[in-house]
């Protein structure tokens, strides 16, 4: 592409990102917190990309997006068109720019990054993508030449709904199956509305609709449908079940009174706020209580800033290392210091200090999902060797998450000792089992979305290979 840029406009124009939303109304809105970007600030943002000659930005993105190309194009105000080239290498753009930790992965590798400030790359592939939709805009796939294979998806999370898109674009027909009411997965239901509002997804599901992707959701595959029926009706299966399975706090967390699963939580408040109606999700209110996270990465950042805007009197993050050594997005720190969350390091829970409502210590009061038994946390310092109990009414345990593979699954294709999904990438994500394959977290362990995405669309392709489409 042409060059229409001063060579030196990084200097002069520095690195910004949108206005945010004043914490004292952010913190008790379920909502986006970052305003949008006007047309301006988008360009003026794009042309400091310095369109280096080796693009470690792009190297460094899981599904290797091409981002000085679109952002030459943002630059010029090409927006359509550098949202269609987006979509080449990324199914879900728009969901990326959001939540993507562009910080540890395009940005910290962009070569303007340690003296003048990484170009803001997030926020305009968010941007594009938006401006895009709002104008009509769509995935064009009128010339694509069907194929006779139809393809059955379980899971409508990142790596599901790649592998759909990547197939449909390839005229393979697809359909999307899952347990939840709407698609995304974690995206939807684990993900809090101030990183990632829903109608983004609700918006997603229509342009995929649109393209000719069928979802069948609120569908329990081993009970609504077999396993084994989807295996015989369809050409090839990909799964995509994600890993919702808790890492182990050893605080009996999830029949400890007080003491809750992250994802139990997190869920929970968006079945709550969306009205989603599902049963098995209950609402966790903890309005005036004193509430502690453990762990260091973005689902306790999610639960902290969940529980302020909850109403929460006192919110604390209990890690056992220091801030350098937190594993999540350094943004979603920094927003959750601005909301108000206390970090506490070098401490690892070890027990549950319970109210107790008799004689004995032992005898506690029933469990009330709307109520806290707690009284405090017993934590080893892990600096000065030294244990402390911190004053809590609520403990949420956010150390992590693992697969757990169905019933239905456990028989039919290998799993690791974890209980992964074998399904090595350079092998195309095949399993074990011909015709199936898998990817996102049910293969890697619980990762990121963009990684999920990645598996998903390589898987795509194996698939392609496989039934000898061309591509």
């Amino acid at each position: 592409m042409g060059d229409h840029r001063p060579l030196f406009e990084f200097i002069d124009v520095k690195r910004e990102e949108p206005e945010k939303q004043v914490v004292e109304v952010r913190k008790h809105e379920f909502a986006e917190i970052y305003r949008s970007f006007k047309q301006p600030g988008i360009k003026e943002q794009s042309s400091r990309c310095i369109d280096c000659g080796n693009p470690y930005c792009q190297w460094k993105c899981p599904v290797h997006n091409y981002i000085p190309d679109w952002l030459e194009l943002a630059a010029q105000g090409k927006y359509v068109e550098a949202a269609e080239l987006s979509h080449q290498t990324n199914s879900l753009p728009e969901v990326c720019g959001r939540v993507c930790p562009q910080d540890r992965l395009c940005e910290q590798a962009c070569t303007l990054n340690n003296d003048f400030g990484a170009v803001t790359i997030g926020q305009v592939e968010k941007f594009i993508t938006d401006n895009a939709f709002a104008h009509g805009w769509r995935p064009d796939v009128s010339k694509v030449k069907a194929q006779p294979y139809k393809v059955a998806v379980i899971g409508a999370g990142p790596a599901g709904l790649a592998c759909a898109d990547v197939l449909c674009r390839n005229g393979v027909s697809v359909t999307v199956f899952d347990r939840y009411p709407e698609i995304g997965g974690l995206l939807t239901f684990g993900i809090p509305e101030f990183k990632l509002e829903k109608e983004v997804m609700i918006q997603r599901r229509e342009v995929f609709e649109s393209m000719g992707i069928e979802f069948q959701l609120n569908t329990n595959i081993g009970t609504d449908i077999s396993y084994e029926s989807l295996k015989s009706d369809y050409d090839a299966v990909f799964l995509g079940l994600g890993a919702y399975k808790t890492v182990d706090g050893g605080l009996n967390e999830g029949q400890t009174p007080g003491v809750y699963k992250a994802l139990d939580y997190l869920i929970g408040n968006t079945n709550h706020l969306r009205n989603y109606k599902m049963a098995d999700r209950p609402y966790l209110d903890l309005k005036d209580k004193t509430v502690a996270v453990l762990g260091g990465g973005d689902t306790a950042m999610d639960c902290v800033r969940t529980a302020i805007r909850q109403g929460a009197k006192k919110v604390m993050c209990v890690y056992r290392k220091d801030e350098q050594a937190m594993p999540g997005s350094r943004k979603e720190f920094q927003h959750a210091q601005e909301e108000g969350v206390e970090f506490v390091w070098h401490l690892q829970a070890t027990s549950v200090v319970l109210e107790s409502s008799g004689s004995k210590a032992t005898d506690t009061k029933a469990s009330d999902i709307k109520t806290s038994e707690v009284k405090g946390l017993v934590c080893d310092n892990l600096k000065t060797q030294q244990s402390v109990e911190l004053a809590c009414d609520a403990v949420i345990v956010a150390y992590g998450f693992r697969p757990s593979p169905p019933d239905w699954l456990q028989t039919s294709v290998e799993l690791d000792d974890g209980g992964k999904v074998v399904a090595q990438e350079q092998r195309g994500f095949r399993t074990s089992e011909k015709g199936v394959y898998a990817g996102g977290d049910m293969v890697r362990g619980a990762d990121l979305v963009v990684t999920a995405i990645a598996d998903g669309r390589k898987a795509a392709l194996a698939i392609c290979e496989d039934l000898e489409v061309p591509v």
